[in-house]
């Protein structure tokens, strides 16, 4: 597992809780609303890797978005029938999603200890979510693993340590991963596939799967930050969407996603 730091000038003396619920809550801020993005959500791959176990489940099955943010999937999956809550640490956010949703359950929570009844949920899912607490990923699986129902299935992504990352933590400036320098803090954790599988087993959970997703959005970052291409220019996207089905996922996806499951009889 490899540190991503961040310039912490913004967020100085914050505690971490503090540090991740306000910089979170100015990125759903700065993206708006989620109009037109609960349509797009049935295009998305880790919709399409859900839709198996969502389709075997009964009517009004209980559905956990865990770091919710501006709640496009919650009020999906609402839609399709489910009884879905998403927790998210920005109280503005969700305070906003209340008032706009009033028909969609939402509650500003923290990951790590939902308040949620034991055994109380089918699926749990958490995109881009679990990496972010410097101690590690170990209170949100132990999470995940208590409030899911014997059977219940977990989908989570976290960045995924390509072999791209590796090279640039490898042979990259120095501060760039590892101890943070004075004008920095910790942001996130990156993980191969191995490590996240053997967190996720260790703690407690059955893996069915860990893959990596998003190439294109991977191979995009990487035309920027080694060759200088702005983000915005056509020909960036255009060779982004070109080289993304040819380039392993090994070597560019930007994040991995895992399905697991709790076992019917634990222990």
């Amino acid at each position: 597992m490899r540190k991503d730091m961040i310039a912490s000038a913004d967020f100085s003396g914050l505690a971490e809780p503090d540090f991740v619920e306000r910089y979170w809550t100015e990125v759903w801020q700065r993206q708006g609303t989620i109009d037109g993005a609960v349509a797009k959500i049935p295009t998305k791959p880790e919709f399409r890797v859900m839709t198996p176990y969502l389709e075997a489940l009964p009517q009004g099955a209980r559905i956990v978005d865990g770091g919710c943010g501006l709640g496009d999937w919650v009020v999906c999956l609402k839609q399709r029938g489910f009884d879905v809550l998403g927790i998210d640490i920005s109280r503005e956010t969700v305070a906003i999603l209340k008032e706009r949703f009033p028909d969609v359950a939402f509650e500003v929570g923290d990951i790590r200890e939902t308040g949620l009844p034991e055994a109380s949920v089918d699926v749990y899912f958490s995109w881009g979510v679990f990496e972010h607490f410097e101690e590690g990923l170990g209170r949100c699986i132990d999470e995940a693993l208590r409030i899911l129902k014997p059977g219940g299935h977990l989908f989570i992504t976290v960045p995924f340590d390509n072999i791209r990352m590796s090279l640039k933590a490898s042979f990259g400036s120095p501060g760039a991963y590892g101890k943070a320098r004075d004008d920095e803090r910790f942001y996130q954790w990156r993980l191969t596939r191995e490590e996240l599988a053997r967190e996720l087993s260790h703690g407690g959970f059955e893996v069915l799967d860990v893959m990596p997703m998003h190439k294109r959005q991977g191979m995009l970052r990487s035309l920027h930050h080694e060759f200088g291409l702005p983000y915005g220019w056509l020909l960036t996207r255009g060779l982004a969407f070109g080289l993304a089905p040819v380039v392993p996922g090994r070597v560019v996806a930007h994040m991995l996603m895992a399905v697991a499951r709790r076992p019917e009889a634990d222990g």
